[in-house]
């Protein structure tokens, strides 16, 4: 037995979708804008280049933050799928293999 269903799955790749990405992106942006705010206040001091470079790496660490986000969201809706299809198709497989048991109907 694996250790959620399909519908924890689902709920799991909702929360990502509704919740952990909206607000990483809110807090990515606000963290972006204090720090190139003060690198416009230090501008013509060594600082505000290091702030410039620290934004640029910002900017990639979040982006690879949300593509990480984005491809967990679909990887737990894939799987989800996944399972449901693999029982079907179990399910039409064992029924299609003979006489029907004393167990079909309950």
């Amino acid at each position: 037995m694996f250790g959620s269903t399909p519908a924890e799955k689902t709920a799991a790749a909702n929360t990502v979708e509704t919740e952990l990405e909206p607000n990483t992106k809110k807090a990515a942006a606000g963290a972006k804008e204090h720090t190139s705010a003060a690198a416009r206040t230090l501008d013509g001091w060594e600082t505000a280049s290091g702030l410039k470079k620290v934004t640029e790496t910002w900017d990639r660490q979040v982006q690879m933050l949300m593509g990480r986000l984005s491809a967990e969201k679909a990887s737990l809706r894939g799987a989800s799928g996944m399972f449901v299809q693999n029982d079907v198709h179990t399910g039409d497989g064992l029924r299609a293999l003979g006489p029907k048991s004393k167990l079909d109907g309950l």
